[in-house]
């Protein structure tokens, strides 16, 4: 709860002062994926349904998907897509203080995660450098830009000035009210339920945290950038 106030804060602060936004929404329950482009995806498109995902087709699909999920007492995994847009370039450092390595530890401090990969991530590592390397050129602006973003808004640690994308793997949560074998104290084997109420998929509860910590990781490189530079 603490780190979701204070990274809301956070995200209100980039937003407002720099421009940047942050945001993040359930793209995969189990094997329903969904299929968005995550520039042109917005905040309102997310809240459109309880799942927090902004392809409506697939959001109906992973909602029954929940459903039967909760009803055999079981639960089910997934992935947040994370994006940061408008970032300024420069933020971050090459070795001890990478941003994909800050990112990626804070979202792995957030229980249930598994994974995190940064731009094309595992989806790189079948391809040659030729096809992921990203070619600079001057955009229309003047300033200069990549034409493509497969690194997902970082070089070397530090922003690139493209859109920061990455991905978060959420496993089934452990408390499941489907019986399950186990042993106790005394080492005899015996069989274990939960009682109460448990989500059956967390991550439409995860979002925000997500977010949040996005937010306090980008804060606290803008922080420390504008201490050593002015």
């Amino acid at each position: 709860l603490a780190r979701v106030a204070a990274g809301a804060i956070a995200k209100k602060y980039l937003k407002e002062k720099l421009g940047i936004e942050i945001l993040s929404y359930v793209d995969q329950v189990g094997d329903i994926k969904a299929d968005t482009d995550f520039e042109q995806v917005t905040p309102a498109d997310i809240e459109e349904n309880i799942i927090r995902c902004p392809d409506q087709k697939a959001a109906e699909k992973m909602i029954e998907l929940v459903d039967e999920v909760r009803k055999a007492g079981d639960s089910i995994g997934g992935i947040i897509q994370g994006v940061i847009k408008n970032v300024p370039a420069g933020l971050g450092a090459p070795v001890f203080d990478k941003i994909p390595a800050d990112l990626g530890k804070a979202m792995m401090s957030i229980n249930a995660v598994k994974g995190f990969d940064i731009g094309l991530g595992f989806r790189s590592v079948g391809m040659r450098g030729s096809e992921h390397n990203d070619p600079f050129h001057i955009g229309k602006d003047g300033d200069i830009r990549t034409k493509k973003n497969d690194a997902g808004g970082t070089y070397g640690g530090i922003t690139s000035g493209e859109t920061i994308y990455f991905r978060v793997a959420f496993k089934p949560v452990s408390t499941i009210a489907k019986e399950q074998d186990t042993v106790n104290r005394k080492k005899e084997a015996v069989k274990l339920s939960a009682a109460g109420r448990h989500d059956p998929c967390v991550l439409p509860r995860a979002v925000p945290i997500v977010d949040a910590m996005s937010a306090l990781v980008i804060m606290d490189h803008y922080l420390r950038h504008k201490a050593q530079n002015g």
